[in-house]
């Protein structure tokens, strides 16, 4: 509860990044209506400052509604004095008056300016900054199953581009909506303060303009979705041409994954032409009629000025009030495809932002410590488009400190039940107890602090190899980290490199070997003494040097913590306490080695067609 208190206190320096989740919150369907609403209390949230903005606008402004009433005035008064309606001395001293009037008029034009700029321009960052943090957080706290579905290249392309057609939209609306309309409604009161029956003329602009914008605007947002969903597209093919560079040349595939992306590439710009076609035509138009409505004001003031209506000084002020309104009119309804574009940005963000596959720590227990009791009670999972089980009914218990490991075939299960520990997945049956409490009950972010992983593809950035092993601890001592770079026998190669542990490990560390990352990996989850302890396949990628040094490690830092394996080689599970064989997602058998292997079962078979398998390739190696 203290959290959202404190959010408050940090919005309060201009610096701070503004919580703009809750804004969100209420947007459970993605629907046209929610896009608007979101948009709604984006402005709503911003009120004061759009409001003072707009206050500074009609002082900035001034002058250009001003100038036509001032110009008229001057016209008039010449033309009076020609006429003899007036003398010499009263139009020098109109001329005079109304000239100083415009001037400080004018100079006044830069704090205004310099002003509103400052505060729009706070009102854009800052919008765009929480937009950006809310998808952040949104991110982290959403499933890995939503992760794996959802494609690296779209996600990047609705965080950069959508996040930024955003901050446009909102520039667009406080630099030129709102601008242009308040010039329309001041021109009007203008107007119709001088000659009412004109300003009914000035009226047809916008029924004319509105027809237009609705006869085209279907048109412009079907175009723009289809450019925006192209877009992903590109991006997310391209991050995928990105990671499969090693195949693709080490196959000779470039040329089709150059014609591949080539094909996504055109259809992308087809659908930027088709945008830039309809925005044209539709700006085209505009111009047009509000050319004719303008030519037709100016005849019409000409009319009334030779019958004596108005005086001709008249026609200058009413044209130029004509003029502005139709080329607000013209702003505001060429601003509709670009409006259009940043209503389809909010609607791709909402896709993140409404999904509901989120771990919500709301309500779940503390974990300020745990002691790595595990125990399943009749656990299944299914996938949420699967037909059948993936686990079915898995019943075990695990003491703590206790060594488990599981064993099978592709596809028996293993990996999903260490996703179930780790709590990346929800049993769809049954329930998994942490210290005899159900894991759906915890906070699992404080959970995952007691907990450590070692995947079966080692996951490292850009950066160095301590970098990479003390990822994410603000403390820890050079004897920690020694002690762990010993274990995981990284000083077998570390040793030789001229920067030691500071050596930058490449992009995915792919100036590593395979297994010299795996190695660093399990060094990372050494290094923050877990009370569980997974390893997922860890040794699976290093040589049988490597995999007995790192063995050896393993078998003296289980000690004292919870442990769970999934074993690629069954001759390393040997001093498992028990073996658990799992065949089509169900636990055939469990046991110790010794055990299973005298009962001559499932796992007595999958032992003797894995030393078959090791003598082979050993054999095809040698």
């Amino acid at each position: 509860m203290s959290q959202p208190n404190n959010r408050k206190k940090l919005n309060r320096n201009d610096n701070a990044i503004p919580d703009y989740d809750h804004l969100f919150s209420q947007n459970e369907n993605i629907t046209r209506k929610k896009k608007k609403g979101f948009f709604g209390k984006i402005l709503k949230h911003n009120a004061p400052a759009i409001t003072c903005s707009c206050l500074v606008y009609l002082l900035q402004a001034s002058p250009l509604w001003l100038m036509p009433v001032i110009s008229a005035n001057i016209i008039n008064v010449v033309t009076d004095l020609i006429n003899g309606s007036c003398s010499t001395d009263f139009a020098i001293w109109n001329i005079i008056i109304n000239s100083s009037i415009l001037l400080v008029l004018l100079l006044q034009n830069v704090p205004a300016t310099i002003l509103r700029f400052s505060i729009v321009s706070r009102i854009v960052r800052r919008t765009g900054a929480g937009i950006k943090s809310a998808v952040v957080r949104k991110l982290q706290r959403l499933s890995i199953t939503y992760h794996k579905d959802m494609q690296a290249g779209k996600i990047h392309s609705k965080f950069i581009k959508d996040t930024e057609s955003v901050d446009t939209l909102l520039s667009n609306l406080l630099h030129g909506i709102i601008p242009n309309v308040i010039t329309v409604i001041v021109a009007t009161v203008i107007s119709v303060y001088n000659n009412g029956f004109i300003a009914l003329f000035f009226l047809v602009v916008i029924p004319v303009n509105v027809l237009l914008t609705n006869f085209f605007k279907k048109k412009i947002s079907k175009v723009n979705r289809d450019y925006r969903i192209k877009t992903e597209d590109v991006s997310s093919k391209l991050n995928n041409m990105l990671e499969m560079i090693p195949v693709t040349k080490s196959h000779g595939l470039e040329n089709v994954e150059i014609n591949s992306i080539n094909r996504k590439i055109i259809n992308l710009s087809g659908s930027g032409r088709n945008v830039d076609m309809n925005t044209a035509n539709f700006g085209s138009w505009v111009w047009v009629v509000n050319m004719i409505l303008s030519g037709a004001c100016l005849v019409f003031c000409a009319f009334l000025a030779l019958n004596g209506i108005i005086k001709v000084g008249d026609i200058v002020l009413y044209q130029s009030m004509f003029t502005q309104i139709s080329s607000s009119v013209i702003s505001l309804t060429n601003s509709v495809p670009a409006f259009a574009t940043g209503i389809e940005a909010l609607s791709s963000i909402s896709e993140i932002m409404n999904a509901t596959d989120v771990e919500s720590i709301t309500g779940k227990n503390k974990v300020p410590h745990i002691n790595g009791t595990v125990t399943f009670n009749n656990v299944s999972y299914r996938y949420p488009d699967g037909d059948q089980n993936v686990i079915d009914k898995l019943t075990l218990d695990v003491k703590q400190g206790e060594c488990v490991a599981f064993v099978g075939s592709s596809g028996s299960g293993k990996s999903t039940v260490m996703n179930l520990i780790i709590g990346f997945m929800k049993a769809t049956e049954g329930e998994i107890l942490i210290d005899g409490k159900p894991i759906d009950s915890l906070n699992l972010s404080q959970y995952r602090h007691h907990i450590s992983v070692v995947p079966q593809n080692s996951i490292l950035f850009s950066g160095s190899i301590r970098e990479n092993i003390t990822y994410g601890l603000e403390k820890y001592t050079e004897e920690q980290l020694q002690k762990v770079v010993e274990m995981a026998n990284l000083n077998e190669f570390v040793k030789d490199l001229p920067d030691g542990l500071d050596t930058q490990v490449g992009e995915h560390g792919d100036k590593l070997s395979g297994g010299q990352r795996q190695r660093i990996t399990i060094a990372r989850a050494l290094i923050r003494n877990p009370k569980i302890l997974i390893l997922d396949e860890a040794t699976s990628a290093l040589d049988n040097i490597s995999e007995f040094h790192v063995q050896r490690a393993i078998s003296s830092s289980i000690k004292g913590r919870t442990t769970f394996i999934v074993a690629h080689r069954l001759s390393t599970i040997r001093n498992a306490d028990r073996i658990v064989v799992m065949d089509q997602g169900v636990a055939v058998e469990i046991g110790t080695y010794d055990e299973l292997m005298a009962k001559k079962g499932a796992f007595y078979k999958l032992k003797e067609l894995n030393d078959i398998n090791m003598k082979q390739a050993e054999e095809a190696l040698a």
